[in-house]
């Protein structure tokens, strides 16, 4: 990593720096640093950014996020949240750079790829995980923002770093830096290079330079994203209701909804559907050569047969609500419902132990997917389950996952139907392409 110096000489006092028509100068609070011109600081730090790993950088004003924060509020007010927090959880502060340091004037704002080539699946009962998460890309991300804020601070600025953090929009303030455009699936895709990024940003108070223009909309008629979404989730062009996204619900606590199990499929962690059809995307994505194992696929059984430790160990940088696995082992058991093999002996087994756990989360999975699957012979009668005291319930449960499993693909699409319709008659247009409720990768879907 070549060595960098931003300081551009030093300025005798008795003699004022030469500035260009249009650019400020920019004075240190410190008498070590001199003063610069901000355009050409702010050049100096994006390549600094670069040379650090990062994919792009630009930059733009701490100024209220008016636009985002109208948007979260009207989604929010709407439901389009689905009891999502991060940045919806106060959007006060997190459309106002001031919130985190008060007196912020700039937003230097990284992105960094996490586009890998997929590996061969695994010849055992696996799950699919989102790219985002294959690796720790944040942490990659982060290293290149450290390194701008460790030179503004060594100029005297202020600087801090915020990446997968509730305390910013991180997609508007990197469209308003002029990285890319907000795209019909909602994601912010970078001009020539799609949307598999993380994003990330330092907030200084450092009077920078913004970019001087944002990125043109350079999705045109397509709508792949919208067509190709498996639970129709995308209402309207740049508008992710997440009460049916997949990536959001996976990471939602409690019973999974049963409109969704089947459209799951194998997903573990993640949903990429509306980025793998999205064609500036799939044609300009920048392959990350990652070093050490990514995790693409996870064992299905593996999952459901590890305990809580090895899980939180394993599953370390993943959303997981509460730290708590048995979310994991949830969305497991209906991966198991739709691809496992109702003859293995071991997928019996495993689904005998869920019909008896003690978690009634588990146990309401397990008789979902031991319908779906067919062994109704393996379900449970009343005086089987573990402190259970409403026999009531358990036929409630056992019907309801027997019907569904012959049913849920009729309801799935009825209620996705008319679920839509009135979505796209209380959504305003003018918001459609700015912001969905779900945030960018990665932290993506716990996020906005």
């Amino acid at each position: 990593m070549p060595e960098w110096c931003l300081r551009f000489g030093i300025v005798q006092s008795a003699k004022k720096p030469e500035t260009k028509p249009g650019e400020s100068t920019l004075k240190s609070p410190t008498a070590k640093t001199p003063a610069v011109s901000s355009n050409r600081y702010a050049e100096q730090l994006i390549e600094l950014g670069v040379a650090s790993g990062l994919h792009r950088v630009g930059v733009t004003s701490a100024d209220v996020l008016n636009r985002a924060r109208e948007v979260l509020t009207a989604r929010k007010s709407l439901g389009l949240h689905n009891e999502m927090q991060f940045t919806y959880r106060n959007p006060i502060r997190s459309t106002d750079p001031t919130s985190t340091m008060p007196a912020a004037r700039s937003i230097i704002v990284g992105a960094r790829s996490y586009a890998t080539q997929m590996p061969i699946k695994p010849d055992e009962v696996s799950a699919r995980v989102a790219r985002y998460a294959w690796a720790d890309y944040y942490e990659l991300l982060r290293f290149g923002l450290g390194q701008i804020a460790t030179q503004l601070k060594a100029d005297g600025w202020r600087a801090i770093v915020l990446a997968d953090d509730n305390s910013i929009v991180d997609r508007e303030v990197a469209y308003q830096a002029g990285l890319g455009w907000y795209g019909k699936n909602a994601n912010l895709l970078i001009e020539g290079a799609g949307s598999y990024f993380v994003l990330g940003s330092v907030v200084t108070d450092a009077p920078l330079q913004p970019s001087t223009k944002t990125v043109k909309d350079g999705c045109g008629s397509c709508q792949r994203c919208i067509d190709n979404c498996p639970t129709q989730a995308i209402i309207a062009p740049g508008v992710v209701d997440a009460r049916k996204c997949l990536a959001w619900l996976l990471q939602k606590p409690g019973v999974f909804d049963s409109a969704y199990r089947v459209a799951l499929g194998d997903r573990l962690y993640g949903c990429d559907d509306c980025q793998e059809v999205c064609p500036p995307t799939v044609r300009n994505a920048i392959v990350e050569q990652t070093q050490g194992k990514t995790r693409a696929w996870a064992s299905v059984m593996s999952v459901l047969e590890s305990d809580d430790e090895i899980l939180l160990k394993n599953f370390k940088a993943w959303y997981i609500a509460d730290r708590d696995p048995k979310w994991l082992r949830r969305n497991a058991l209906i991966i198991l419902g739709n691809i496992g093999d109702a003859l293995d002996e071991r997928t019996q087994i495993v689904l005998k132990r869920y019909l008896i756990d003690r978690e009634p989360i588990l146990r309401a999975h397990a008789v979902w997917a031991t319908a779906r699957l067919g062994l109704h012979n393996l379900l449970p009668s009343r005086d089987d389950r573990p402190n259970c005291s409403s026999r009531t319930r358990h036929i409630a449960e056992r019907k309801v996952a027997t019907d569904e499993a012959s049913t849920c693909n009729e309801r799935f699409s009825t209620q996705n139907r008319r679920h839509s319709e009135r979505s796209l008659r209380v959504v305003a247009p003018s918001a459609a392409r700015e912001f969905c409720c779900v945030d960018q990768p990665l932290s993506r879907f716990a996020r906005l």
